[in-house]
């Protein structure tokens, strides 16, 4: 079960702003369509968002977070601090971004594994290399038996890379060889009972330079066997790809929504990376990154739309990120604050 956390004074006047605005947004809308006023529903359905009424929409037990958006804090203070500190804001998992992250002082991945597990973290997944030049790198490519030997010793459900499939270029006979290599991995991981995952950049979504009429995410969930490989949606960067690519490199339109690639095929996305931005369109990514609730990225929308799908609600963890946060601790505590906040109506 998700645990509580103390209510956040900040949190509550982001939230305020928040529904003022989108109740502002729907008296804006509805003058310019000539109606008299706001239908008082809206108002309600806004503030019932973040007063506590209705379900919950992000489920119990699956908040984690990115390890990587702490890395500051781990080089200097070292696991156990951390994980107090994850405790304390409500978190139930940890997805990993290597295993020491210059952590201050030697740890094993038995000690680490006791020590998420003493603070009520499950370790859920982690972030390794795809390939390298170097033949003994701790790749999937170079030593995948080592990759998942440390994966099953840590007791992670899910091991994958967020590196994405351009090992051999961007053509769609690249991305179908680097995909027979991933459903490989896939195999081995499903062998000792984890998931083989691969985690999207906005690249991903362009297009195959031998094909543009090809988009290179199609490839991949084409040619990769749905039994063996998943896909982890790092939804800020899917809707940077939605701002690069819905043109293809001639023009023409080819619009795509990233809740659609979800919504048709749900059981390959056990995991997402919850990320928030800003829209700028003067930014080459069409965002500028922020903490998650300051952002324009709609995730009452968007994870309810996935939790509501029969079967789904328990299915899906969610791991909130920041690649480069201000001050890790305050986006830790402030992007579970929000996401514990939403509430939907059953």
């Amino acid at each position: 079960m998700s645990r509580m956390f103390q209510p956040d004074p900040e949190l509550t006047h982001r939230l305020t702003r928040r529904g003022m605005l989108g109740v502002a947004a729907g008296a804006t809308a509805a003058a310019l369509l000539g109606s008299a006023a706001v239908p008082a529903t809206a108002a309600t359905e806004a503030t019932d968002k973040t007063s506590g009424r209705g379900r919950p929409v992000l489920p119990p037990g699956r908040l984690g977070i990115q390890l990587y958006s702490l890395r500051d804090k781990v080089s200097t203070l070292g696991f156990a601090p951390v994980f107090a500190e994850l405790e304390k804001y409500g978190y139930d998992e940890v997805e990993f971004a290597g295993y020491t992250q210059g952590s201050a002082g030697p740890i094993t991945l038995a000690q680490l594994r006791r020590l998420a597990r003493d603070h009520g973290l499950n370790p859920i997944g982690s972030h390794v290399g795809y390939y390298a030049d170097d033949p003994n790198a701790y790749t999937f490519a170079q030593n995948l038996t080592k990759v998942l030997d440390d994966a099953q010793a840590l007791g992670l459900k899910h091991i994958g890379t967020a590196s994405g499939p351009f090992r051999y270029g961007s053509t769609v006979d690249a991305w179908k060889r680097a995909a027979e290599e991933f459903n490989t991995y896939g195999a081995a991981a499903k062998a000792r009972g984890m998931k083989f995952y691969q985690h999207n950049h906005s690249e991903e979504f362009s297009f195959a330079t031998d094909n543009p009429k090809v988009r290179l995410y199609d490839v991949l969930l084409q040619e990769t066997d749905p039994d063996l490989v998943f896909l982890e949606m790092d939804i800020y960067w899917a809707y940077s790809g939605q701002f690069r690519f819905s043109k293809r490199p001639d023009g023409t339109p080819a619009p795509f929504e990233p809740l659609d690639y979800v919504l048709r095929q749900p059981h390959r996305y056990p995991l997402f990376h919850v990320k928030d931005g800003v829209s700028d369109p003067a930014n080459t990514y069409g965002y500028r990154m922020t903490d998650v609730g300051d952002g324009d990225i709609d995730y009452q929308k968007f994870i309810s739309a996935v939790t509501r799908l029969r079967g789904e609600r328990m299915a899906h963890h969610w791991q909130a990120e920041h690649d480069q946060p201000a001050e890790s601790f305050t986006f830790a505590r402030r992007s579970s604050a929000y996401l514990h906040s939403l509430r939907e109506r059953c």
